[in-house]
C-alpha cells in the first residue's frame, strides 16, 4: 500500500500538535493557560487528524490536469517501449550469427534478472514487518479513539476556565486553590496520555516514511526486471531461431520425444529411451560420452575454459565441479535429499520454493536429452552433463531449449509459473511455485549437496 506524501505530512503535523498539547498540559499544572491559544491548538489537532473525507473535493480543472498528466505518462511509456524494441533489434543485428556473443549476452542478462529477483525478494521481506507494524499502530490508535477524544475534551474544558485571580475574596481564593489542586492531580495524567499518543503518531510517520522509501526502491527494481526480461526473451528467441535453422527437424523430434515418453513410466526408463531411440538425444549422449569429462590438469578444474562462451562441450568435468555449481533458481529449500517424502519413501532430489515467473538457468554445462512434459513431474528438463551424470529439473511452466542443444552454465533454459506443477508438491499444498532438482550418476539418484557453491564467489561462471 503506497502512502501518499500528503497523508504522511498530515500525520507528522498531527504528531507535532500532540507534542504541543503535552507541553501545554505541563503549563496547566503551573495553574494558568491561554484559552484562545489552546482552543486554536485543539482545533488544529482535530483538523490534522480528521479523515480525508473532510478535504475539499478536487475541481474539474484539477481532474482535467490529472488526466492530461496520465496521458502524457502513457505516451512517454509507449515511446520508451518503442525505443527499447529498436535497440533490441539493433543489438541482435550486431550479434548476428556469432554464437559466442549471443551466449555471453544470454548469460549476462539472465544473471542480471536473477540479481534483480533477489533484490525484489529482499525488499518484500523488509516490507512485511513494516506493513505489520503500521497495521498494529493504526489499530492501536483506532482502539484508543475514545481516549483521544477524552484528552482533547479535558484540555478544551481546562483551557476555557479563566486563570485564578490573586486579589479576591477569601472564599474565591479557596476555590482557586481547590481548582489548582485538582488540575495538579489531573494534568500529569493528561500529559502522560498525550505524550504516549504523540509517540505512537511519530512512530507511525517514521514507519510510513520507511515503507514509502522501500516501495520506491521496489518499483525501480520491478521496472528494471521488466526491461531485463524483455531483453532476455528477445535473446532466447534469437537463440532458438538460430538453433532451428541448424536443426531442420526439431518439431518432428519434439513430437517423437513425447511419443516415446508415454511408453515409459520411470525417469531412468525415460533417459534410456531418449538416448537410445531419439536421434537428437542419442547424438547428444554420444558427444557427451566422448567430451563429457575434460582432463583436469594437476587434478584441478580448468576454470579458464569457463570464460569461453563459444564452447561446445563442458569446460569442467562434472565430477570435478563439487562446491562450484550455482542453484538453478533463486528460492528457499523446502525439501532436501534423503529426507522422508511423506509417502513412505525418501526424497531423491531437492525442492526449491521460488517466486512466480522466476528465471531458471542451467547449473552446469550439458546436452539437453529431454525437454517436455512427463508424468507427474509437469515440464521436465534433462541434461546429460557427461561422465555418466544427468541433471533433472522439473516444475517449470515453460522450457525454452530443444532436445540435442548444448547449454552453458548460467544460460536461461526455462521460467516458473505461478503455481506448483509437480504432483507431489501439489499434494503437499505448496502455496508458491516449486522447482525440483535431481542429480543422477549412472542412473542412480545422488545427493546434489556437495556440488552446490556455498558463496557467490565460488560459483562457476559461463
Amino acid at each position: 500500500m503506497h502512502v501518499p506524501r500528503d497523508t504522511a505530512a498530515r500525520d507528522q503535523a498531527a504528531a507535532g500538535n500532540w507534542r504541543r498539547v503535552a507541553l501545554l498540559s505541563a503549563g496547566l499544572a503551573a495553574g494558568g493557560v491561554f484559552a484562545g491559544s489552546q482552543d486554536a491548538l485543539i482545533g488544529s489537532a482535530r483538523a490534522q487528524t480528521a479523515p480525508a473525507a473532510t478535504a475539499a473535493s478536487p475541481s474539474m480543472a484539477d481532474l482535467i490536469k490529472q488526466h492530461e498528466q496520465e496521458l502524457e505518462a502513457a505516451r512517454a511509456q509507449q515511446k520508451s517501449a518503442a525505443e527499447q524494441q529498436d535497440k533490441l533489434r539493433a543489438d541482435l543485428a550486431a550479434i548476428g550469427a556469432d554464437r559466442s556473443k549471443l551466449n555471453q549476452e544470454l548469460i549476462d542478462v539472465a544473471g542480471k534478472v536473477r540479481t534483480v529477483e533477489t533484490r525484489i525478494s529482499d525488499a518484500e521481506a523488509r516490507l512485511r514487518p513494516l506493513d505489520a507494524r503500521e497495521t498494529e499502530i493504526r489499530s492501536s490508535l483506532e482502539q484508543r479513539r475514545d481516549e483521544i477524544g477524552e484528552v482533547l475534551a479535558a484540555l478544551q474544558r481546562a483551557g476555557r476556565r479563566a486563570p485564578p485571580a490573586l486579589l479576591v475574596r477569601p472564599e474565591d481564593a479557596l476555590e482557586s486553590l481547590r481548582t489548582a489542586i485538582l488540575l495538579g492531580a489531573v494534568v500529569p495524567e493528561l500529559r502522560t496520555r498525550a505524550e504516549r499518543l504523540a509517540t505512537d503518531l511519530g512512530e507511525l510517520i517514521a514507519v510510513r516514511q520507511r515503507i514509502a522509501a522501500e516501495r520506491d526502491v521496489l518499483a525501480a527494481d520491478r521496472s528494471k526486471l521488466t526491461a531485463d526480461q524483455t531483453r532476455l526473451a528477445a535473446l532466447v528467441e534469437e537463440r532458438q531461431r538460430q538453433q532451428s535453422a541448424v536443426e531442420k527437424d526439431i518439431e518432428a523430434e519434439r513430437g517423437r520425444a513425447l511419443t516415446l515418453s508415454r511408453q515409459v513410466d520411470s525417469l531412468q526408463g525415460l533417459i534410456a529411451k531418449m538416448e537410445q531411440d531419439l536421434k537428437s538425444a542419442a547424438k547428444a549422449a554420444a558427444v557427451a560420452g566422448q567430451k563429457g569429462a575434460p582432463a583436469a590438469p594437476g587434478g584441478k578444474p580448468n576454470l579458464a575454459a569457463l570464460k569461453d562462451p563459444g564452447r561446445l562441450s563442458p569446460a569442467v568435468a562434472f565430477a570435478s565441479a563439487k562446491g562450484m555449481l550455482p542453484l538453478p533458481v533463486n528460492g528457499t529449500k523446502i525439501r532436501d535429499f534423503g529426507r522422508p517424502d511423506g509417502v513412505g519413501g525418501v526424497e531423491r532430489g531437492i525442492s526449491l520454493a521460488t517466486r512466480p515467473g522466476a528465471q531458471i538457468t542451467t547449473p552446469c554445462d550439458g546436452w539437453v536429452v529431454y525437454a517436455g512434459p512427463f508424468r507427474s513431474y509437469g515440464q521436465l528438463l534433462i541434461l546429460n552433463a557427461g561422465g555418466g551424470y544427468h541433471v533433472l529439473i522439473a516444475g517449470m511452466e515453460r522450457i525454452s531449449v530443444n532436445i540435442g542443444q548444448f547449454v552453458l552454465t548460467g544460460e536461461p533454459v526455462a521460467t516458473m509459473g505461478s503455481t506448483s506443477r509437480v504432483a507431489s508438491i501439489i499434494a503437499a499444498n505448496a502455496s508458491q511455485p516449486v522447482l525440483y532438482v535431481e542429480f543422477r550418476k549412472d542412473g542412480t539418484p545422488i545427493d546434489p549437496g556437495p556440488w552446490w557453491a556455498a558463496t557467490e564467489g565460488e560459483k562457476v561462471r559461463g
